[in-house]
């Protein structure tokens, strides 16, 4: 194991924040994946089972098991991770201007299509290798101001070079689930399977520039570019839901990390074998999940327990009138799983109350929560 820490200039005089990656194997070994937790640095799953996942990495490399290359972040926002706002943790958003975490990050498409016209081959080989190459190169051109783009910059760069990425965040109260773009699906489908993912959100761009597109977005934009030169899939990139935010315990961390190294050793990335268990879930298009709001205001209880089933007008949750004691019934309006829902059980009027996984898209623009 090698470690490596960034160091990140913090917004005053004499504070500074530190990233810490964590190196296994071969660094010029394929496959290549890497594993980052906590982009959104209050939700602790994902640092929990990037933390494991280092431990138990460390263990297969010393034993010689390592035959590609890991690279882990177990928390990959100390900017958030500092923003304590009267005793409650605050690490979605950047405190300074608003800015989530996990949106604005560069679109380096159009940069590299200029570097790449007319060097392109016929070998898809040849061509990802000039692709990566294209894709750091206009990375590295970029000058970002301040902390929060100094993050989005080293992150991205820490991962660019990646087959396979791997963002690990959590909702409010969830079942597994994973957000990726359909050209990724195939090679992600046995981590769905692993992990036991209840619903998978495909979209070609969900909008905000998000973190895993920033990443995979470019190589189906390229490949759509150049359709005379072959163009693989050189990073397949996705968002990892690990349940809820209350969902943080050491064995439900042992539990995850084992899936991502069961995933690795299916990858050829760890030696060994791996039986893939049946897929829990088939994927739906992100532009057909239901996004629930709440009517009204009131105390929130909910009729459906996550994971349900659900047909569309199937109530879903109930908002309990102060004032009146009238209670209002929030239906569903597709049909598809209940994968999701906010932990607090206190709505305002407009509040997002859960999210279903249907199967008929009826939804466009920006795709993903704020």
């Amino acid at each position: 194991m090698r470690e490596r820490h960034f160091s990140l200039p913090g917004r005053g005089p004499g504070t500074c924040h530190q990233v810490l990656t964590l190196s296994f194997g071969d660094p010029d070994a394929r496959p290549h994946v890497h594993v980052q937790g906590g982009l959104h640095a209050d939700e602790g799953p994902g640092m929990m089972a990037a933390r494991q996942l280092a431990d138990r990495l460390a263990e297969v490399e010393a034993a010689g098991g390592m035959r590609g290359h890991v690279t882990v972040v177990p928390f990959a926002n100390p900017l958030g991770l500092g923003q304590v706002l009267h005793g409650d943790h605050s690490g979605r958003f950047d405190l300074y201007d608003g800015r989530n975490f996990n949106r604005d990050y560069p679109d380096l498409t159009e940069d590299a299509a200029s570097a790449l016209a007319g060097r392109l081959t016929d070998d898809a080989a040849t061509n990802v290798a000039l692709i990566r190459a294209a894709l750091r190169t206009v990375l590295d051109a970029r000058r970002p101001v301040g902390p929060a783009e100094a993050l989005r910059h080293h992150l991205m760069g820490q991962a660019l070079g990646a087959d396979v990425v791997l963002d690990l965040h959590c909702d409010g109260e969830a079942e597994m689930h994973l957000y990726t773009q359909p050209a990724a699906w195939d090679r992600l489908a046995p981590l769905a399977a692993l992990t036991g993912c209840r619903a998978v959100l495909l979209a070609e761009v969900s909008g905000g520039h998000p973190f895993d597109e920033a990443l995979s977005g470019p190589w189906t934009a390229l490949a759509a570019r150049f359709p005379d030169c072959p163009v693989p899939m050189g990073c397949a990139s996705t968002t990892v839901e690990l349940r809820g935010r209350s969902d943080v315990c050491r064995d439900l961390g042992a539990r995850d990390a084992g899936a991502i190294l069961d995933y690795l050793t299916h990858l050829g990335v760890i030696a060994g074998a791996v039986d893939l268990p049946p897929p829990s879930c088939r994927p739906t298009p992100l532009a057909g999940s239901e996004a629930l709001v709440a009517p009204a205001a009131g105390l929130l209880s909910y009729v459906a327990p996550l994971g349900a089933t659900v047909a569309a007008g199937d109530p879903i949750a109930e908002i309990t009138d102060l004032e009146s004691g009238a209670v209002l019934p929030v239906r569903a309006t597709t049909s598809g799983v209940f994968y999701a829902r906010p932990a607090t059980r206190i709505a305002e009027a407009g509040k997002r109350l859960g999210k279903i996984a249907g199967e008929r898209p009826f939804r466009d623009g920006p795709l993903l929560s704020p």
